[in-house]
């Protein structure tokens, strides 16, 4: 199927029995057998089925199932968060003394992250995306995983995944790839080589910020070995499935962070728009980019998808039907940062991506508020750096809102002289 068609159709199983067009909410928290050995044979992994919801939901299932097509896995796990999913992902394969080697340009909540895992004796070395000789010397003896965004959160530089890949599989290491900025609409990280890629379905995915949300998905085709994993020993057995059957078994089932399955159906409802929705934010984006490059030239702009950003070609060469929906202007102060948000009519000041409406965040002291100066740096995060996620708007309109805000802030200068 092609993707428009795919986000409709893809992953069903047959005729939903009362004939419903859309996966009804199984708004239950567990469900009854027929029989106890019916109920101990689904507890004990043997037959499929349904128990509790924190294990499995009928509807949660249905949005993993498109998702998983979307990606081109072979499953996928949902979790109740974006967070959730990549906490799940590293941890169902990682313990203490492990490593991960991660490219530096990341969203700020991951970053956190990746210092809370030090608590269980889980090390992370940050490192330049695409800085091969960087990866190489970061890589040893201890290292597990490799981690990376497809597009950087706010630093919008672009993984060249194919190369990582490549890099990661030279060392025999899974390369795990957040896919949220882009989304499967873009690009479909597990084809160029990614071994596990995570969206933050609360995003683009959901596209209305209605319900928050992760999934990951697994494309099956890396070998885990028992000397390297050997959390994974018990269930090598299951071959290709062997990751996620152990997500199933231990660690999502038992850490609890389950998607609602209301959150699931607002998902799936969501999704049914996905492609039509980021081809319009793809142009917006470039459109509304390239306006205020050209019309305000003393405004630094950072777009993969204008020919000034260093990570054109790779964005060009790798992406399908647009170049990301985020781009970031630095406006030379934080005072000034504040005053053209503030000006603003249509753009909303919310810490969100992939909306249908346009969003504006000051990042330094919000979603890398916690990161060091030098993480800040790493991250394309400053002082006087505003994201933008473009929404579904008409161009025109959002063109004029951005205008008068940038008149208005020029105002701001010559009063603040």
């Amino acid at each position: 199927m092609q993707f428009n068609t795919a986000v409709l159709h893809a992953g069903k199983e047959g005729i939903e029995k009362h004939g419903a067009t859309l996966p009804p909410v199984y708004q239950s928290s567990a469900f009854q057998q027929s029989s106890a050995e019916g109920l101990e044979k689904i507890f004990e992994n043997k037959v499929p089925g349904y128990c509790y919801t924190r294990v499995g939901n009928p509807t949660v299932t249905a949005f993993e199932n498109r998702i998983t097509k979307l990606e081109g896995g072979i499953a996928s796990v949902a979790c109740a968060s974006g967070m959730a999913a990549i906490s799940n992902a590293f941890l169902n394969i990682l313990q203490s003394g492990d490593e991960i080697v991660t490219s530096a340009s990341l969203y700020g909540g991951t970053i956190d992250l990746f210092h809370d895992l030090e608590a269980f004796g889980i090390h992370t070395v940050f490192v330049e995306n695409n800085n091969w000789k960087a990866f190489e010397n970061a890589i040893h003896e201890h290292t597990r995983l490799i981690f990376a965004e497809t597009i950087g959160n706010p630093g919008l530089d672009v993984t060249d995944i194919k190369g990582l890949s490549e890099l990661a599989h030279a060392h025999d290491l899974p390369l795990i790839i957040d896919n949220t900025t882009a989304t499967s609409y873009l690009i479909r990280p597990l084809e160029l080589g990614a071994d596990i890629v995570v969206n933050s379905s609360s995003k683009y995915i959901n596209g209305n910020s209605s319900a928050i949300s992760g999934i990951l998905t697994d494309g099956g085709r890396y070998r885990w070995k028992k000397e390297k994993y050997p959390v994974l020993s018990d269930y090598l057995k299951y071959g290709p499935m062997a990751y996620i059957a152990r997500m199933r078994a231990a660690v999502f089932r038992n850490m609890g962070a389950c998607l609602a399955p209301q959150n699931a159906f607002l998902n799936l409802v969501g999704i049914e728009t996905l492609g039509l929705r980021m081809e319009r934010q793809c142009q917006n984006a470039l459109g509304l980019a390239s306006w205020i490059q050209e019309n305000y030239p003393e405004v630094k702009v950072n777009f993969p998808g204008l020919r000034s950003s260093p990570w054109h070609e790779i964005a060009k060469r790798q992406l399908k039907y647009g170049y990301g929906a985020i781009f970031t202007m630095r406006v030379g102060s934080k005072e000034k940062a504040f005053a053209l948000m503030n000006h603003l009519k249509l753009a909303m000041k919310v810490s969100n991506i992939g909306d249908t409406k346009t969003l504006v965040i000051h990042p330094s002291s919000t979603i890398s508020l916690h990161s060091t100066a030098r993480q800040k740096e790493e991250a394309g995060v400053y002082e006087d750096l505003i994201r933008v996620s473009v929404g579904i708007e008409d161009i025109r309109d959002l063109i004029e809102d951005f205008r008068q805000a940038m008149e208005k802030t020029k105002a701001f200068d010559t009063q603040s002289t």
